[in-house]
């Protein structure tokens, strides 16, 4: 797949406007979302990804859009596992609700802009040094037997270094001042808790893209997929965090899911890196041909499966309890 330097510039282009006309609403009227304005922006966003893909289909074939669509699902479903550490986070900083909105759209934005870096450096390595899917298939296996048998709780986060300099080195005020990042007292300029709170949102998904970012190389070398793909996921979280709700404590098998997807692509990255092996120390250099490629659409399947199985069984398990729960109370 070919992609010519004014598609990329045109995607660009029109995605960052869709954020900019995102932001400015947010911007001219912070507010809690409803209900339904969180649906229609969520289905808007879905929609889009879906208009994505099917023109990829039309205009480049069955294979790239199967590569999007299981790196976009894939990207969606661990971003659905982070909104779990943002609840956190707004907790942890006593963000109001009106402001949350405008927190993570702006946090989304900054870690839109580094993951463009990760994506650009990754898919340079990527081009020179084949060996690196050892690394990064032994990486997200690792990552699958940490996320499945790890459970998100508030006490173990902790901010990174970067906020935590931030913190102690700005002159900080105590109120977050209707959302703005500064305010004069005193004939002082100060940084609000606005500041940090970003600043956190947005360095912490960096970290999440380092196995994020890894996964979806998995699927597809495409960088403009790759970023198509990030990009589409990151977009609809904001709204998807304030849909979702008190429904992510009901996702009690989540983890299992996803420890399942980065586990599966994981392996697949290895057996990719064996089969176009270029190691001079491992059979002298050559291929192993013999040893077969997951094809893009089992593993679209395996996400899909692993997501659906793992949702079902959890609300069914949150149904079955809160049973329990109700008649131990008569």
């Amino acid at each position: 797949m070919v992609v010519h330097d004014w598609v990329w510039v045109a995607t660009i282009v029109g995605l960052l406007a869709i954020l900019l006309a995102d932001l400015a609403i947010v911007g001219r009227r912070p507010h809690v979302p409803t209900l339904r304005e969180c649906t229609m922006w969520v289905v808007f966003y879905v929609g889009l990804a879906g208009l994505f893909g099917l023109g990829l289909f039309l205009l480049a074939g069955a294979n790239p859009a199967t590569e999007f669509f299981t790196g976009w699902i894939t990207e969606y479903s661990l971003s659905v596992d982070n909104l779990f550490i943002f609840m956190i986070i707004m907790a942890r900083f006593a963000v109001p609700r009106a402001l949350q909105q405008k927190v993570l759209l702006i946090g989304i934005v900054i870690a839109l802009v580094m993951r463009g870096a990760f994506i650009a450096a990754g898919a340079a390595v990527i081009d020179r040094f084949s060996w690196v899917f050892y690394i990064f298939g032994a990486f997200l296996i690792y990552t699958a037997v940490k996320t499945a048998t790890h459970e998100d709780d508030p006490a173990d986060f902790k901010e990174n270094a970067l906020v935590r300099w931030a913190s102690r080195a700005l002159p900080l005020s105590k109120d977050f001042h209707d959302g703005s990042m500064t305010v004069i007292k005193q004939g002082r300029r100060l940084f609000t808790p606005m500041l940090i709170v970003i600043l956190t949102i947005g360095t912490t998904d960096l970290l999440f893209a380092l196995d994020s970012i890894p996964a979806i190389f998995g699927i597809t070398k495409q960088a403009y997929l790759v970023f198509a793909a990030n990009v589409f996921a990151l977009m609809g979280l904001r709204q998807l965090y304030f849909l979702l709700g008190g429904l992510m404590e009901r996702l009690v098998y989540l983890n299992y899911g996803l420890g399942i997807i980065l586990g599966f692509i994981g392996v697949k990255l290895i057996l990719e890196a064996v089969h176009q092996n270029d190691l001079p120390f491992v059979h002298g250099g050559a291929p192993f041909e013999a040893v077969p490629e997951v094809p893009t659409w089992l593993s679209l399947a395996v996400v899909v499966g692993a997501l659906a199985v793992t949702t079902v069984a959890s609300l069914a398990k949150t149904r079955v309890d809160a049973r329990r729960a109700a008649h131990a109370d008569r």
